[in-house]
């Protein structure tokens, strides 16, 4: 049986274990209070923002139908896939359960479906976790943006939608793919794939029963002011940035929602050891004592004798 002093060591190191852990998930909770709370004022900016510049994409583009002409913007070409662009955004710091594994099971599943399709994959990373992944498995890396979540902002955004794209821009990759946790609640986080770039097509409103399904998009029925080349100048970028923001705000609180979850089990399961290390240190103790007991018995014993 273990010797009660290494008993009480172990017992002492995971209760300090366990305040450590039930400090964390405390900060943890505060912390993703107000990520949620930035979650909450983003997603309706940035799903209208989405909307609005769909609407006005596919009206240009019905436009161009009609007049022959190609579209006004660089960013809104459409070309065959043929090279794809991971944006995947993991976190610095570990202790979030399978936040970080969930992320990179999902891009590793989906640089190997691309690959599979003939289409060359380039990866950008975001945060050290998916760094070091791609790192030790020797897969370059296209870039890798550092100390984005010291300093996670409107600013922060830019940098980021300026770097992805260059090579979209370039005609180096034809669509751009952004890898995240999707909040959900502290206790559910979705993994995410979605289209960056090129935006995706407006959907026409299924036709009621007996009617004909009605135009997707009436060029007529916009009026652009001061025109639609210098709207376009500025929507596309507010899109970038703006979806960007939204997935790395979505990843934050996740990630802190994740460490909650995490340092709470950890807690929880601290509370369950140093239960069964006191059951043990009981037993030994009361053990010790009953070996002592039967010594001095059998001692008082031999000297009746």
């Amino acid at each position: 049986m273990a010797n009660l002093k290494q008993i009480r060591r172990r017992i002492s190191s995971v209760k300090s274990t366990q305040k450590i852990t039930r400090a964390m998930k405390m900060v943890a909770g505060a912390r993703l209070t107000r990520a949620q709370q930035r979650i909450v004022a983003l997603r309706p900016y940035a799903v209208q923002t989405a909307k609005v510049l769909a609407e006005v994409t596919a009206a240009g583009e019905a436009e161009a139908e009609e007049s022959g002409t190609e579209s006004e913007h660089p960013l809104l070409a459409r070309r065959p896939v043929k090279s794809v662009l991971l944006l995947v955004i993991t976190s610095d710091r570990g202790q979030c359960g399978a936040f970080n594994t969930n992320i990179l099971r999902a891009a590793e599943r989906e640089r190997r479906e691309r690959e599979a399709q003939g289409q060359e994959v380039k990866i950008a990373v975001i945060g050290r976790k998916g760094r070091d992944f791609y790192q030790r498995r020797k897969i370059p890396l296209f870039h890798v943006f550092s100390g984005i979540w010291e300093k996670l902002g409107p600013e922060t955004s830019k940098v980021v939608a300026r770097k992805v794209l260059v090579p979209f821009l370039r005609g180096e990759v034809d669509t751009i793919q952004v890898v995240y946790n999707e909040f959900k609640s502290a206790m559910t986080q979705k993994v995410s794939v979605e289209p960056l770039f090129p935006l995706a097509p407006v959907q026409a409103p299924a036709p009621a029963k007996g009617e004909e399904a009605a135009p997707l998009v009436n060029p007529d029925e916009f009026l652009f002011e001061p025109s639609k080349e210098a709207l376009l100048e500025r929507l596309v970028p507010m899109y970038v940035e703006i979806s960007l923001l939204r997935s790395l705000y979505e990843s934050m609180a996740s990630e802190l929602g994740a460490r909650m979850t995490a340092m709470d089990s950890a807690t929880k399961n601290a509370s369950e050891v140093i239960g069964q290390l006191t059951l043990q240190y009981n037993r030994a103790r009361q053990a010790a004592i009953t070996t002592e007991l039967m010594e001095i018995i059998g001692g008082a014993e031999a000297l009746k004798d």
